[in-house]
């Protein structure tokens, strides 16, 4: 059934016209214009089309634009308005992407970890952005650097 639905998208007020069924991806994408959050696997398992709902790291594929009317909605484009947050800039700094693709939805899981445990550990970091998948190998220094915007990073490591 489509209708208008209201909701908070990086801090702005947002409204759209759509069927409440249709996955939040695609109004992002096709209805508003914001490309950071990617279509992968289109079933919620490889992370790649991840945002913030509510500070909860959300997969939009899977996700019916009904389940955030009234709610708070950040992309990839919402984190790094005010320049670039301390995980966008980890993320420059270490390397921490090869082709790009997993990369916005690697951040906003990242933010959304330290949303709730500030200085967590690597083994923490590693289990909590397994089921982020990336194909390029560089799993290394997305944990190096999530570590590093976590201040957590081992000195000279």
């Amino acid at each position: 059934m489509e209708r208008t639905l209201s909701f908070t998208l990086n801090g702005k007020a947002a409204t759209v016209k759509a069927d409440d069924e249709r996955m939040l991806l695609w109004v992002l994408r096709s209805d508003l214009g914001l490309t950071g959050s990617k279509f992968g696997c289109g079933e919620g398992l490889c992370g790649a089309c991840t945002v913030i709902l509510e500070k909860e790291a959300v997969r939009a594929c899977v996700t019916p634009l009904k389940s955030v009317a009234g709610k708070h909605v950040m992309t990839i484009e919402g984190l790094g308005q005010n320049g670039l947050h301390k995980v966008q800039q980890a993320f420059l700094s270490h390397h921490a992407f090869q082709c790009g693709y997993c990369t916005p939805g690697m951040i906003l899981t990242a933010y959304a970890l330290l949303l709730k445990t500030p200085h967590p550990t690597r083994e923490q970091i590693a289990l909590h952005l397994e089921d982020n998948l990336c194909r390029c190998a560089a799993h290394g220094r997305i944990l190096d650097a999530v570590q590093e915007a976590a201040g957590t990073a081992k000195v000279g490591a």
